[in-house]
């Protein structure tokens, strides 16, 4: 349906002749009494306005729904979707917000953004040119590549409501403390949350590993800059995990100090599985502390893994984790060696030997 324009027209406007301005002119209505003379008016003033209505309207075509019109005329009429009034799903609104079209493109997967808490809501009020196009334009200053910015905006959408010059007041701190650019995009890209930790809480997170580890300024920034999630996430579960680590599993704080820096993602692993690997490898395969602190990468690695590796070598006569043995196996060569290596260069066996044991367990 075409909607038609309409044009106000004022009634009862009309001025009199200028010569009446003057007193020179008088009307046969003057002389008549006041009632009689607006009853006058009211006779006259219809007939001008329906002049004045027929002079307006007579080029505006009837606006009724059922006119008839030309196909040519219909095929010209552009009907605009409606908005959706309420919706579960961003991807409703994609036709009708420029924002979230170019985000769409940008790579950035709105079934993972609506999921988040208010991300949907935020991301229907911003406006690209004015709200979403500086902070791009930032990250890409900060080093954050093309093909990672949707990724690193589904994670983290609300760095688009962010104030410009409190986002770059966070990366001169980290600049401060002598982080250079291309560490500081590495920690970005990995972390994508650490842009909004305040320059306070920054500061607090990184004195907090320095002190309850005891490292070096260097070997600080060494272990956030391999896991800068250090930064962003919950330090409850990491006070827990060291905890378990001397407490549960009897190391000293040297020894700690030295599995943390060579295999930071200890700190937020599961204190169950920690507890599991750690009986395996100490109590069944017998190895003792100096050697987990010499290869605490073995934390990182599946119990299965390492449980069917073991007992296959146990089979053959070949678990010998005894540096100062002959045939001695390092716990780096058991869990990060391919099956085929692993069979042929430390099992002395071939992988269909190996299946056949599998089968068995």
């Amino acid at each position: 349906w075409r909607l038609q324009a309409c044009r106000h027209v004022s009634i009862g406007s009309c001025s009199p002749p200028d010569s009446a301005k003057d007193g020179s002119f008088s009307s046969p209505e003057s002389n008549l009494p006041s009632v009689q003379q607006e009853q006058a008016k009211a006779e006259i003033l219809p007939d001008l306005n329906v002049e004045i209505l027929d002079e307006d309207w007579d080029d505006i075509p009837p606006s009724s729904a059922l006119e008839v019109i030309s196909e040519e005329e219909a095929v010209q009429i552009i009907a605009e979707p409606l908005l959706p009034i309420q919706s579960s799903t961003l991807r409703d609104y994609v036709d009708h917000s420029e924002t979230l079209e170019k985000l769409v493109h940008l790579g950035v997967d709105l079934s993972q953004v609506e999921k988040r808490q208010r991300a949907g809501q935020l991301l229907l009020t911003l406006d690209f040119e004015k709200d979403v196009k500086k902070i791009l334009l930032f990250l890409k200053d900060v080093g954050v590549e093309d093909n990672q910015l949707g990724p690193f905006l589904t994670k983290n959408p609300y760095i688009l409501a962010e104030d410009l010059e409190a986002l770059e007041t966070r990366v001169a701190y980290l600049k401060s403390k002598k982080f250079g650019k291309s560490e500081i995009a590495q920690m970005v890209s990995r972390a994508p949350y650490l842009l909004l930790f305040s320059v306070e809480r920054l500061d607090n997170r990184l004195g907090f590993f320095k002190n309850e580890l005891g490292l070096s300024v260097k070997k600080t920034k060494d272990l956030v800059i391999r896991l800068p999630r250090l930064l962003t996430g919950k330090l409850e579960p990491v006070k827990e995990n060291l905890q378990v680590c001397q407490i549960e599993l009897g190391f000293q704080r040297n020894e700690i100090q030295q599995i943390v820096y060579k295999t930071p993602k200890i700190l937020t692993a599961s204190k169950k599985r920690l507890r599991q690997t750690f009986d395996y490898l100490h109590n069944i395969m017998g190895i003792p502390h100096h050697l987990l602190t010499r290869f605490p990468q073995v934390f990182n690695s599946k119990l299965l893994r390492i449980r069917e590796r073991h007992m296959f070598l146990a089979f053959l006569g070949r678990a010998q984790y005894d540096p100062a043995q002959p045939s001695y196996v390092s716990l780096d060569q058991l869990v990060s060696l391919p099956d085929e290596v692993f069979c042929t260069e430390i099992a002395k066996a071939s992988m269909q030997d190996f299946e056949n044991f599998l089968k068995t367990l």
